[in-house]
């Protein structure tokens, strides 16, 4: 038997026990986080740049990018360390840290989605007072507030995780540090405390999705109110790709906290993880672009500027070298 003071690390759950799949699987998540950063890095550099785009909607927009940067750093690289170099070993400094970091960003991007389908309803259902609602003090604040609650949420957690005795071993049933797999390894009855910090953050995330189910019940009632078809295809494409965001991150996340216990295996509970914390960091600036001609105009133009300035800097070079020849 074991207790939390004389664990100096966790072992995590290796995605394979072959090294021919270790390495596939490092290669794997590898191009998944390159994928990431490349298609968030678009949109944040983008937004910024592009002074059509200094709007409430896309503000927001390069907030969600940074947090999904933020969240996929938090898990993927000491996944990726281990595979490639046949370990499963995480310090217990560094479980603490991946723990908090991750629930950090996590619950900082639920409130923003939240956030976000307050900026729709406005936007839609109350277009004359969209300037003086959502001012630029305003969505600063809003923004603020949202990574506030994420630190504050993780602080408290962790905080609470890491305070129960662990006796149950260390070996951690997952391929990264999370609350409910260290909750496993305590031998107390104090683990309740966190249970019930738990059962108030869901309780918080659900007041969070019944305010964005009642807005975007307001929004669908506004829509078809349109007359022209024109129009209504414009306010649907708007809501669309953030509704699709946020219905892949509710989804997977909800199932992974509250499926049924026989539903519960590691392989199963492995997938899931993945779904919910890897895949919608590469995949949310692909729903967000697709249908959005502003920012496909502004990436396009980006992307068209930075090939330019390389073989404007390339054909310097060489000029250069012919003159010195």
């Amino acid at each position: 038997m074991s207790n939390s003071s004389s664990i100096t690390h966790f072992l995590l759950l290796p995605f394979a026990d072959t090294r021919e799949l270790q390495l596939w699987h490092f290669w794997l998540f590898l191009g998944i986080p390159l994928a990431a950063l490349l298609g968030n890095d678009l949109i944040i550099t983008s937004t910024a740049c592009d002074q059509h785009l200094h709007t409430p909607r896309y503000f927001f927009l390069l907030n969600l990018s940074l947090l999904d940067l933020d969240c996929i750093s938090t898990m993927v690289p000491k996944s990726m360390a281990n595979s490639l170099w046949d370990t499963r070993d995480i310090s217990y400094t560094g479980c603490v840290a991946q723990l908090f970091f991750f629930h950090f960003f996590i619950s900082a991007e639920y409130s923003l989605l939240t956030i976000m389908s307050y900026d729709r309803y406005v936007a839609i259902c109350k277009p004359l007072h969209y300037g003086s609602l959502l001012g630029s003090r305003a969505c600063v604040h809003m923004a603020a507030a949202a990574w506030g609650a994420g630190f504050l949420t993780a602080l408290l957690h962790t905080a609470d995780t890491f305070s129960l005795p662990l006796c149950g071993g260390n070996a951690v049933e997952q391929f990264f540090c999370e609350i409910p797999h260290i909750l496993k390894l305590s031998c107390s009855h104090s683990y309740l405390r966190e249970v019930g910090l738990l059962v108030l953050s869901c309780l918080l995330a659900l007041g969070c999705f019944v305010f964005i189910v009642g807005s975007y019940v307001q929004i669908f009632m506004a829509v078809l109110m349109i007359s022209s078809e024109q129009g209504r295809h414009k306010a649907f494409s708007t809501c669309l790709p953030h509704l699709a965001v946020l219905s892949l991150f509710v989804s997977t996340g909800t199932f992974v906290y509250l499926k049924p216990p026989s539903f519960s295996s590691p392989s199963l509970d492995l997938v899931l993880s993945v779904l919910y914390s890897v895949v919608p960091p590469v995949v949310n600036p692909l729903i967000y672009s697709l249908r959005n001609q502003e920012l496909k105009d502004a990436v396009r133009k980006l992307v068209t500027g930075c090939v330019s300035a390389a073989i404007h800097c390339l054909l310097s070079s060489a000029k250069g070298s012919q003159c010195r020849s």
